[in-house]
């Protein structure tokens, strides 16, 4: 049987244990908190964008009335033979499975696609070093969402393939803080390569976020633009229901509400949606032709705010199931403790009276 003094150093260890992973749980709740209410503050806008959008689909010519093709590049679709794929994950563990199931849909991803070239834009440290050790780099990279826009429009044209698969963009330590700018110049990077016909598609993949029992894994397209307002999902994996069991547990012990966020997002799509003709300064094609952009950099914003709620909500329960684990074991050590000490006791006992019988 184990020695009590060790016996009792385990305990003390997984105790300390024990401590740090309540902490982080605590952490990781507050920041799932703050990261719902921005993901909550962003919708109004991105709604009312996608109101006007609608409104001015309705009133502008936006597909030529001979050729039939869309007056707008983001909306033309073309065969696809060169892929951009977009991968959010986290930059820190301790968060479960989060992001190498985020990994493993890219990779299913990329088998469905086998045959064409495919770009691949790893945001999040974790996403970027599974990718590095299965991919090259491509010669010339793209700069970080913290560059100017500038510096996009100066970007020198890529060289000659890495192969078939390649890296053209690692962005690091950008999720922490989270800015609309960086999602900007993501969207804006991107746009430019579609305007070029260096890609013909544009595919992210996420966690989608509505509230801590209510996420799921999806693979999203961005572009081309096929119905404003409703997301291109190509790829869907829904939490099961061990899963949501869990997170319901962790969220209610470190009381985090479990409301979803979809009836917020419902009272705020009906605002400014009725049949009303509205009056524009500008022309509708001007302003279709402005707008839309914006709209494809609020879906990248959407997308990255969600995957950041969504990395703390599984953090969150990750820790509650280290405490609750490291509970258990501290219950089994002591128990293993004091059956050893009985037998110790024992022992002694049957020693003197044994040596009491033999005088």
């Amino acid at each position: 049987m184990a020695n009590i003094l060790d016996i009792r150093r385990r305990i003390r260890s997984v105790v300390n244990t024990r401590q740090i992973t309540k902490a982080m749980k605590v952490v990781s709740a507050a920041k799932l908190r703050r990261a719902q209410d921005r993901a909550l503050s962003a919708r109004p806008y991105a709604l009312m964008l996608t109101n006007v959008l609608k409104s001015l689909v309705a009133r502008a010519e936006i597909y030529d009335a001979e050729t039939g093709e869309p007056k707008h590049p983001l909306l033309a679709k073309r065969p696809e033979k060169n892929i951009l794929l977009i991968v959010v994950t986290g930059d820190k563990g301790l968060a479960g499975a989060f992001s190498a199931n985020v990994t493993k849909a890219a990779s299913r991803f990329i088998e469905s696609k086998a045959g064409k070239n495919i770009d691949i834009e790893a945001i999040g440290r974790k996403g970027r070093d599974f990718l590095r050790r299965r991919y090259p780099a491509a010669p010339v990279q793209t700069r970080s969402l913290a560059d100017t826009e500038e510096s996009l429009e100066t970007q020198p044209e890529a060289a000659e393939r890495a192969g078939a698969i390649q890296i053209t963009g690692e962005h690091v330590g950008v999720l922490g803080k989270l800015e609309f700018s960086q999602a900007r110049a993501l969207a804006e990077n991107v746009i430019r390569r579609y305007q070029r016909e260096e890609i013909d598609s544009v595919y992210v993949v996420f966690n989608e976020f509505k509230s801590v029992i209510a996420q799921r894994l999806i693979v999203e397209q961005i572009l081309p633009i096929e119905q404003i307002g409703e997301p291109e999902v190509r790829l869907a994996e829904e939490m099961t229901e061990e899963e949501k069991k869990k997170a319901k547990e962790a969220a209610i012990s470190a009381g985090v509400g479990l409301r979803s966020n979809q009836q917020s997002s419902e009272e705020a799509a009906q605002f400014g949606s009725g049949q009303v003709d509205y009056i524009y300064e500008q022309p509708p094609e001007d302003l279709f032709r402005a707008l839309l952009p914006k709209y494809v950099a609020i879906q990248m914003f959407r997308a990255l705010l969600e995957s950041v709620a969504a990395e703390h909500a599984a953090r969150m329960t990750a820790m509650d199931s280290a405490t609750s684990n490291a509970t258990d074991m501290i219950d089994s050590l002591t128990l293993v403790m004091n059956r050893a000490r009985q037998a110790k006791i024992t022992k002694e006992i049957i020693e003197i009276v044994s040596g009491a019988a033999a005088m």
